[in-house]
């Protein structure tokens, strides 16, 4: 018998199709216009060979091999669900009593689930936090350098974030849109909570048809749709910050500026002002000085300038600018840009980031509530910034700087993930195969034999989302999703929250934890406080069961005309609506950020050279810079084992593009396999060329599983395609402490070697326990 059940993914909303307990297929929701290919790879993922069937322990900790141990070449030995509970309460305790609760980190960053309650990040901080505490992480790997940096500047994250000022308003009031780093329809195919409607691509075309002129400034002339026909401006990776400033110079000169919005609504004109003049520093920061810095012509940058001052625009880019040296920088100096011009608050027009990056950024929507567990405070309240992972590993104790703190590192001798994979998402990863070694004990709460999995120590076996009950929502979606449970737990397979229940029941507060509350009773309790939280709102929404039985609810879209553009009140009256920022206003030069004394960061927006860059000495030696991206495949490492991710790679290795010309250079042709390496690291890759990537630049999508040609051995060949074993672990600056993968030069060769295997989709060795 064939039925369908409802689901959604960060991928999109779907029904799964179940026929005799298996998931064979997959349908998109019938309310979604571009639901991508994406889900395709659904029934692959839930039924994959490299599912972890049962708890797993490995054999070298269970022998006292702990601390200074290189993992990742060890066998793992089954044990029962009740052994693997006790081992990991009798650890937690251990750990607790002789080192403190800050010794335990709780890292699980992630796209774990989109359903709200089995959310395996909230399940493991709520357990962590009642249970005594731990060290967290603050800040997102995806926009890190952004979230430390404009709050100083305009008082908020709701710029880079949402609600930002909406396509309605930008079709209909700007002439121009200037898009650092493109519009990549890519990114629009996921969004964090699922999407019952892939809306980028709607709002993408009808600003085009509606005549609104996209400059793009990339490396990657498909970082914007053919159908946008978007003026291509190629740029070196790494100097936007110099275009920036050498388009204020023009504005300067040619007195462009709007003095009254920067006399009313900005502070520190005067000294951003002396910087692009060079009166502070002696370096004019014109358009001569930054053509060889960018490669773009000094004619076309005062071209671009002159046409942004005189023309309604919106300026915007893309997460990924800032995840590089001195990230910070370039989307300061695109803030100042626009507050320059007066732009900001004005219809359709002004600054804001990410339009590019996530489904449903910019969609005109009215503010519906999203359905989330309830936070649970960590007593500790210890963290380190999300991208530091092996620097707490490597020196514990260790001073450091971030966003104005003085901090120090925890000894973390328990490290505990549930939902993510930092061996998909963190920098370096052969510093970080050592750093990990720090630790005593590697707890992962896992679906698949994922890289985490094999350098875990304690591998506790979890459900998909598609073997439990859950509920969907995004607040960039107006669609609430029913996810239904379709098929029974492959192998011994536990949700995270019974998963936690039994261990906080060894630990003595199983009732805390759950609340007394089974699945039912927590989707019907977040479901309640959801509509309570809807009702003050003047939102009407449906019962449980009835929300349950249909599927999905949907909000009222906005009425036609609807539109909302961000800061429209700040720029109507500032003193009635001032800003979130110590002066109220937009701050062109922080005081805050200059007392922090940074020379990374300092009080207003700087070029800084980048440390990896194409006009770095290093180049002569790595003469590419490579670029990693997030794949139209899978979501990050997500659904790598499926059909779509599978039929993109070349001999089963991730591809990777250069232009012909930087092919031909090196003897290459489509189709080769070739050794990517730095001195940081190696891996193979399936040569594309496309002449719409500018010259001395490569490009590589993340996500490709992490398989080393020696397991264990750090500097071994990663055989699969995973660009993190050459991209640097080096924090933005000490402001934003953000990763700066996109910072990375390499060389690219001819693999002429015998080709080896690719396991990273099949299960690790497995011992069968001794007695």
């Amino acid at each position: 018998m064939t039925e369908l059940k409802p689901h959604a993914a960060h991928w999109g909303a779907f029904d799964a199709v179940v026929e005799n307990g298996r998931v064979v297929g997959v349908r998109p929701f019938a309310r979604d216009p571009f639901p991508g290919t994406l889900i395709d790879s659904v029934p692959d993922i839930v039924h994959a060979p490299c599912r972890i069937d049962r708890p797993c322990v490995r054999k070298g900790w269970l022998e006292g091999r702990r601390r200074g141990h290189l993992r990742g070449g060890d066998a793992f030995v089954p044990v029962s669900w009740d052994r693997a509970t006790r081992l990991v309460a009798d650890e937690t305790r251990r750990v607790r009593a002789e080192h403190g609760p800050t010794s335990i980190f709780g890292g699980s960053y992630g796209w774990s689930s989109a359903g709200r309650f089995h959310h395996a990040r909230s399940q493991l901080q709520r357990f962590l936090g009642l249970g005594g505490g731990y060290t967290g992480q603050i800040n997102a790997y995806s926009y890190a350098a952004a979230q430390a940096l404009l709050p100083h500047v305009l008082g908020t994250n709701e710029v880079l974030l949402g609600r930002t000022t909406d396509w309605a308003a930008i079709t209909r009031h700007a002439k121009v849109m200037l898009c650092l780093g493109g519009l990549p329809l890519r990114n629009g195919l996921v969004t964090s909570g699922s999407a019952g409607q892939h809306t980028n691509e709607i709002n993408l075309r009808a600003a085009a048809q509606a005549g609104l002129r996209f400059i793009q400034v990339s490396p990657n002339r498909a970082d914007v749709p053919d159908w946008c026909q978007a003026e291509w401006i190629p740029i070196r990776p790494g100097t936007d910050t110099a275009l920036l400033l050498a388009m204020a110079h023009v504005i300067v000169s040619e007195n462009r500026q709007d003095d009254a919005f920067l006399a009313t609504h900005c502070v520190g004109w005067d000294k951003l002002r002396a910087y692009v003049t060079g009166d502070s520093d002696g370096v004019a920061k014109t358009p001569a000085w930054a053509a060889p810095i960018t490669t773009i012509p000094a004619d076309r940058i005062r071209a671009l300038a002159l046409e942004l001052a005189a023309t309604p625009a919106m300026l915007t880019a893309t997460w990924s600018l800032q995840r590089a040296d001195y990230g910070e920088q370039p989307y300061w100096m695109l803030a100042a840009l626009a507050a320059m011009l007066g732009k900001i608050g004005k219809p359709g027009e002004g600054v804001a980031y990410g339009y590019g990056s996530v489904n449903g950024m910019g969609h005109p929507r009215r503010e519906v509530p999203s359905l989330a567990m309830p936070a649970t405070r960590n007593p500790t309240g210890a963290f380190i910034p999300v991208a530091r992972i092996t620097d707490m590993l490597e020196n514990p104790g260790g001073a450091y700087d971030f966003n104005g703190r003085e901090q120090t590192y925890p000894d973390a001798r328990i490290v505990w993930w549930a939902g993510g994979n930092p061996f998909h998402h963190h920098q370096d990863l052969n510093r970080m195969l050592r750093g990990w070694a720090q630790a005593e004990t590697i707890i992962i709460q896992e679906q698949h034999w994922t890289a985490a999995a094999r350098h875990a120590d304690i591998v506790l076996p979890a459900t998909t989302t598609l073997e439990r009950n859950d509920i969907a929502s995004s607040g960039r979606d107006r669609f609430l999703r029913a996810m239904h449970k379709a098929i029974d737990p492959v192998g011994q397979a536990r949700n995270d929250h019974d998963i936690l229940a039994d261990i906080a029941e060894e630990l003595g507060f199983r009732d805390r934890f759950t609340e007394q509350r089974n699945e039912d009773a927590w989707l019907r309790h977040l479901f309640e406080q959801w509509r309570q939280a809807c009702a003050r709102g003047g939102v009407e929404t449906p019962d449980f069961d009835s929300f349950w039985d249909t599927g999905w609810w949907e909000a009222e879209a906005p009425l036609r005309g609807e539109e909302y553009t961000q800061f429209a009140a700040f720029h109507a009256a500032p003193e009635d609506h001032p800003l979130d920022t110590p002066t109220g206003k937009v701050e062109l030069f922080s005081e805050t950020i200059a007392s922090f004394g940074y020379a990374d960061a300092p009080g207003h927006p700087v070029w800084i050279e980048p440390r990896e860059w194409l006009g770095a000495t290093q180049a002569d030696r790595f003469p590419l810079h490579l670029l990693s991206f997030q794949p139209a495949t899978r979501l990050h490492g997500q659904l790598d084992p499926g059909r779509v991710a599978a039929a993109d790679k070349i001999d089963g290795r991730e591809p990777i593009t250069l232009n012909p010309e930087d092919a031909a250079e090196r003897g290459l042709k489509p189709g080769d396999i070739v050794r990517v390496f730095n001195d940081r690291g190696a891996c193979l890759g399936g040569l594309r060329t496309d002449p719409g990537l500018m010259r001395g630049v490569a490009m590589m999508a993340t996500g490709a599983w992490f398989d080393p040609l020696e397991p264990g051995v750090p500097g071994s060949l990663c055989v699969h395609g995973n660009p993190n074993v050459l991209t640097a672990d080096i924090g933005t600056s000490r402001l934003g402490q953000g990763p700066s993968a996109q910072s990375c030069l390499v060389q690219v060769e001819a693999f002429t070697e015998a080709l080896p295997p690719v396991r990273a989709h099949l299960p690790p060795r497995i011992e069968d326990a001794t007695p």
